[in-house]
């Protein structure tokens, strides 16, 4: 056997080994950039999301502006979104401020200061308990159900036959659920603030608080302008649950499964976003009074 034909075999070897290990190297290179490369996939989707959302809304205000609704379809989702929303808005406020109520009154009666149950459960619930679990309540039950019906209106090509007719749909279908959303969260927040305070009262006087001192301490530190600006946080809820939902059924693609994940998606996003917003809000409008109770 010749020199030649003796070494062949190691070359080969040697290839093989570096193939190998070139490889190995692109893999473990792909290892290493995977959480940079969903970073900037997240980014991506985000900027998308905060671009697609922005346009909408100010295709949607075009609209308004120029009393191009639809009132009827309007009044129809009041009732969809406000008054179908308020059995379980209620509930969920009622049991909140209860349960806030029964820590607090067992703290302050402890400490010896029963009186300040009712300014402490009042104000919890106007400025943070009331505005904030009514929108994510509305943003699970309608936001989700938006989602859906704009979904599946896009996956079956009604979104292309309105274009066809020369019909927008964002004039059809987006101007009215915004502005029920705006108009009906501030309502059902008010409802559920009053029956939220009425609930921390009962709990708190089978827990030993005196009913005249819980009415009296919450005459004196809840004011109107906490109870104005729980409701102005609304409007801003109201806004995003709506435009979420709209966005998120528009751009819905690939059948059943599609509206699956816009529904999913809208629910979350704007859970997520409401309580992103409500720090803001909070911040804005009450942060400079807080340093002074």
């Amino acid at each position: 056997m010749s020199r030649a034909d003796r070494c062949q075999p190691d070359n080969n070897t040697q290839r093989a080994s570096s193939d190998n290990s070139g490889r190995i190297q692109e893999h473990i290179a792909s290892v290493a950039l995977a959480p940079g490369n969903a970073v900037m996939r997240s980014l991506d989707q985000f900027f998308e999301f905060l671009g697609e959302s922005f346009l909408l809304v100010l295709r949607t205000c075009s609209f308004i502006f120029r009393l191009d609704v639809d009132l009827r379809e309007m009044l129809r989702q009041m009732a969809i979104i406000g008054v179908a929303s308020l059995p379980i808005v209620v509930v969920t406020v009622v049991f909140s401020g209860a349960v806030l109520s029964l820590y607090m009154s067992q703290l302050v009666v402890k400490w010896g200061v029963g009186g300040y149950t009712g300014a402490a459960v009042g104000l919890s619930i106007a400025r943070e308990l009331g505005p904030v679990v009514t929108a994510v309540v509305v943003a699970a039950r309608a936001g989700s159900a938006i989602a859906a019906e704009i979904g599946t209106m896009q996956v079956t090509e009604q979104i292309d036959a309105l274009r066809a007719l020369a019909v927008s749909p964002v004039q059809y279908l987006v101007v009215p659920r915004l502005l029920a959303s705006i108009v009906m969260l501030p309502i059902l927040t008010l409802i559920a603030d009053i029956t939220g305070v009425i609930a921390g009262y009962g709990v708190a006087v089978v827990n030993g608080v005196a009913g005249e001192s819980f009415i009296s301490s919450l005459k004196m530190q809840l004011t109107t302008y906490d109870v104005t600006m729980g409701l102005i946080k609304t409007l801003f809820f109201g806004a995003v649950v709506a435009t979420v939902g709209s966005q998120q059924g528009l751009r819905t693609s690939g059948g059943a499964t599609g509206v699956g994940r816009s529904t999913t998606s809208a629910v979350v996003k704007s859970i997520v976003i409401i309580y992103i917003l409500n720090f803001f809000l909070a911040y804005v409008m009450f942060g400079g009074k807080t340093a002074f109770l």
